[in-house]
């Protein structure tokens, strides 16, 4: 979107328009489209474990592969049990009210 308004793209356009700007691409939009490595999606969906709460975010870059996210006021009592020989690590900030879980055997840590 913000590309599209730096170059003047009105934010409604007729299917003929679409059409032809989806056919005939500016150079700007190649090279946008040729930049997508797929290497991360643009949105994922967390959900609590504990709540079921959920939500669609824009991934960061720092966050790890998550064994499992919460909502940051629940108590650490109601999170899912702690394998035997298993580390949990913490990252909050993850998305708008998550805490993200990794659990790793502890000889990998």
């Amino acid at each position: 979107m913000e590309m599209a308004q730096r170059h003047g793209i009105p934010s409604r356009l007729s299917e003929a328009e679409l059409r032809s700007l989806q056919d005939n691409p500016p150079a700007w939009l190649v090279q946008s489209r040729a930049n997508r490595t797929g290497k991360r999606p643009v949105w994922v969906h967390l959900t609590c474990a504990v709540c079921g709460y959920s939500e669609a975010v824009r991934p960061k870059k720092w966050w790890p592969n998550f064994s499992f996210v919460f909502c940051g006021h629940h108590k650490n009592s109601e999170l899912p049990e702690l394998f035997l020989g298993d580390v949990r690590s913490e990252y909050e900030g993850v998305g708008s009210r998550f805490v993200g879980v990794v659990d790793v055997r502890e000889d990998q840590a």
